[in-house]
């Protein structure tokens, strides 16, 4: 037995249960303290309690469409392995490897296990193969390492992809994945396979998984700060996610409050919850916790109903049936509206002592407490409705097949049967405002915001909130004059509150600064003022991430959408190539119509028509979203990408390196650590990057700091960095701005700073220092070029995302125009190619005779 004992609660007064159960009574928010109250309702306080969010419960289901309905799904459960790495003192569902060699089974189960269940489950009529294992078993047990080498698997998420793949081609059955604690990346590896997904938050009480003899103890999974992470991964993801708690583990009556309050910010922050799941704990025979009491139904009740007060109307609320004793009235009038999913061929394997009731029985019961028991999938109607981004293209005919089109239920009469799983067939088709890049500079962009602005970037009320701590100032203490001594002796040994004090620099300490950066710029790279006679081809501006300070994104459905088609990429190369370009600096959007191999095919498609050409592709955005699209891993990508004639990547897609400001700056984009994972793996390839700071939004100085010292770190690893670009934020069209949570830009004094520290900080790692006349204009860059800077980037000749997002710049500037730039600035200009290397006379004799510039921007197909 467990000697954890739980913590003996103290009845609340009958004041407090009075008022608690009035301000429930008349729709009054809750606190976590007024929860916890009701949380302990018993006899008529319970019935009390229960009305009112039954009442809640039907409002809900009235505005969805579905007054007087409870649903289930009719699933199939497959337990893909029963390995974990995690020691939870309650459960019976994992074991160990001797057993199951003992038991005659493998440590998983091998594909025709899982298909043959799935094939059984479909001629019974379900839809959905419910997959669940354990957590990351081939991180403690050495024959589950073994068993994925063997059947050629990086890892079990890959086993796990595979198998969903089969069952939706072999099957038609939808899965629902449960592989418990998941990165960012998992979910983007996961997400085109599987219409939902989810994982129990259990409880948010850290003691239960800190302390010995604690539930969670010796479980690394069940950290609650690592499974909150694991459901804001999911809403940044647009997974519809099903969560839940486990009660009656040890956790107190504040605690169950706190973790129903964990639960509804971020079911707020990113509307991807689909449903929470009330649990039960049952104790059960050879386990550490068999001699802890079972929750009693009460406890449960009294969960459910507080959940519904917490969640509101529009939340889904599940108890699983086969843990009640029939009790289903009780729980029905406490305000669930699903029974979760209910198998007629599999057991329920995590509690396999507790047989699913008959679905005509459940039917019954439900019928007598006043509700029709319909079907549902596993994915919910209103995330069905939804569409994209929530379901993956490739999805949606397995979804479609099986779903009411009016009501998002499930089709009853209908038997899964297997779909191709495939990439979409639409390839690169010319779609859209493929005109933008002619017409942004003149007739501009159809509107200033796209038309989901209210829901894609999930709630902004919240995030209003998330961003206040970020954007505080620091107190600086540092003594200037110190640092600017050290800055000018020796910049490599600046510590971080010197270089924090110079970061806040003004007036004439910042004069001080950017003499001592400029300085030390001629010193290490001479005068010269680099630029390159490179184009811009943005292929599409389609994209479902959510990045909230991107103006350049589209539903496929917006006005200014566009997608170019791969002659219309290697027409805009073949031109730039006649003009004296060395380059072409290809990004686009997150297209979710677009395979993973598109990227290879571009890259193919500009080689082929212009051989000679520097590729300079695709953001480490890109790079994932291809990877996980593909299945393969990031270094398999890059180096087939290489292949198809990728020379370099952009160090875009950066932004602010601390996720505290990522996760504000954009919904659903690559956390940092990844970011660093895809250049570094890039570099170790010979894939050489520029890097990029974006700046001036929802940021402070500490963030540039903590920012440069990661590029830093980096360079000093792999070398691979080619420069460091400034990017000041561009505030008129971004929604983070429109939604007055984001200031609107960086100041002078800021770009002066950066610029200067930029030079400093990345000493002597990274020796090329970028600035943007894009989003700074002509004396703004010249100012740049006095403050530290030596290069001024491109000629572009096309560019749209700085420009969608409302800088009045220009799209393309000539050489004649740079070499302006690096006069204003006293200093001689000089062209160069990506990697800083001599650009052959051949190039430059044809860049001088068009002086850069585009006799005219191509017309769109069919024009």
């Amino acid at each position: 037995m467990t000697d954890h004992q739980p913590v003996r609660p103290v009845r609340p007064t009958e004041n407090a249960m009075r008022r608690a159960l009035k301000r429930a009574r008349t729709g009054v928010a809750l606190d976590t303290a007024e929860a916890a109250v009701l949380l302990q309702a018993r006899g008529d306080d319970l019935d009390d309690l229960c009305a009112s969010a039954a009442r809640v419960r039907d409002a809900g289901l009235e505005a969805a469409g579905r007054a007087g309905v409870i649903t289930y799904s009719k699933s199939v459960f497959i337990p893909l392995t029963r390995l974990c790495r995690d020691k939870c003192h309650y459960c019976t569902f994992v074991t160990v490897p001797g057993k199951l060699r003992r038991a005659g089974h493998g440590m998983f189960m091998s594909p025709d296990e899982v298909l043959d269940i799935a094939r059984r489950g479909a001629e019974l009529g379900c839809k959905e193969a419910l997959i669940t294992l354990g957590d990351k078993p081939e991180d403690r047990w050495p024959e589950a390492r073994e068993w994925l080498d063997a059947h050629g698997y990086d890892d079990t998420i890959a086993y796990v992809r595979a198998m969903a793949i089969r069952i939706l081609e072999e099957t038609g059955l939808l899965p629902h994945l449960n592989p418990g604690v998941m990165t960012w990346t998992d979910f983007q590896r996961l997400k085109p396979v599987a219409p939902s997904m989810g994982m129990m938050l259990e409880t948010t009480a850290t003691r239960l998984w800190s302390e010995p003899g604690g539930p969670h103890h010796g479980s690394p999974d069940k950290e609650p700060a690592v499974r909150l992470r694991v459901l804001e991964d999911a809403g940044r993801s647009s997974v519809p996610f099903t969560s839940g708690l486990l009660i009656g583990i040890g956790e107190t009556y504040e605690e169950r409050a706190d973790s129903l309050f964990a639960l509804r910010r971020v079911a707020r922050a990113y509307h991807g919850i689909q449903e929470l799941i009330m649990q039960n704990f049952r104790a059960k025979p050879d386990t550490a916790m068999r001699g802890m009491p079972d929750a009693e139904l009460d406890e449960l009740v009294a969960t459910v109903a507080v959940a519904r007060h917490i969640m509101g109307p529009s939340a889904c609320l599940q108890a699983p049936p086969n843990l009640v004793a029939g009790e289903y009235a009780r729980l029905i009038g406490a305000g669930i509206d699903d029974w979760g999913g209910v198998s007629p061929l599999t057991p329920d394997h995590v509690n396999p002592e507790r047989p699913w009731p008959q679905i005509d029985e459940l039917a019954e019961r439900s019928a007598a407490a006043g509700f029709r028991l319909e079907e549902r999938l596993c994915v919910y109607p209103e995330f069905i409705q939804r569409g994209e981004p929530w379901l993956d293209p490739r999805l949606l005919p397995h979804v479609r097949a099986l779903a009411d089109p009016e009501t998002g239920l499930a089709r009853e009469d209908v038997t899964p049967a297997g779909l191709p799983w495939q990439e979409p067939d639409e390839g690169f088709t010319a779609a859209g405002r493929t005109d933008l890049h002619r017409t942004i500079d003149t007739t501009g962009r159809t509107s200033d915001r796209r038309d989901d602005f209210d829901e894609v970037y999930g709630d902004w009320e919240a995030l209003r909130e998330a961003a206040v701590p970020g954007m505080v100032p620091s107190r600086i203490e540092t003594d200037v004059r110190q640092a600017l001594n050290q800055a000018a002796d020796d910049p490599t040994k600046l510590t971080d509150d010197e270089a924090l004090a110079l970061l806040h620099a003004d007036g004439p300490a910042l004069d001080a600064l950017t003499r001592i950066a400029d300085e030390l710029r001629r010193d290490v790279v001479g005068d010269d003022v680099t630029y390159i006679v490179t184009r811009n081809i943005n292929f599409t501006n389609v994209c479902y991430t959510g990045c909230r300070f991107c103006a350049f994104a589209q539903r496929r459905t917006d006005a200014d959408a566009y997608t170019l088609s791969l002659d219309q990429v290697a027409d805009r190369a073949e031109q730039a190539w006649e003009v004296g370009a060395v380059e072409v600096c290809m990004q686009g959007g997150i297209h979710p119509d677009l395979p993973g191999t598109a990227y290879f095919d571009i890259a193919r498609a500009v080689k082929e028509r212009v051989p000679g050409m520097h590729v300079h592709a695709f953001s480490p955005m890109e790079v994932v979203n291809g990877a996980t699209r593909t299945g393969l891993s990031i270094r398999e990508w890059l180096t087939a990408a290489k292949e198809a004639g990728l020379d370099s990547i952009p160090g875009t897609a950066a932004e602010i390196l601390d996720d505290e400001v990522r996760w504000i700056l954009t919904k659903g984009k690559l956390p940092a650590a990844t970011w660093i994972e895809v250049v570094s793996t890039a570099h170790e390839l010979g894939i050489r990057s520029s890097s990029t700071m974006m700046y001036g939004h929802v940021d402070q100085p500490r963030h540039w700091l903590g920012h440069l010292r990661t590029l830093a770190r980096i360079q000093q690893e792999t070398g691979g960095f080619t420069e460091f670009v400034t990017l000041p934020f561009i505030h008129t069209n971004a929604p983070v701005y429109l939604a007055g949570i984001a200031r609107p830009g960086p100041t002078i004094r800021d770009n002066r700073a950066v610029t200067a520290m930029a030079r400093l900080l990345l000493h002597p790692h990274i020796t090329n220092i970028q600035t943007s006349w894009v989003k700074l204009g002509q004396e703004g860059a010249a100012e740049m070029l006095r403050s530290g800077a030596n290069d001024l980037g491109g000629t572009l000749m096309e560019e749209t995302i700085s420009r969608m997002a409302g800088s009045s710049y220009g799209s393309y500037r000539s050489i004649k125009d740079l070499v302006a730039i690096a006069e204003e600035a006293g200093r001689p200009a000089k062209p160069r190619t990506t990697l800083y290397g001599e650009v052959p006379e051949e190039r430059m004799r044809a860049a001088t005779a068009s002086d850069g510039h585009l006799p005219e921007l191509l017309p769109v197909l069919g024009d």
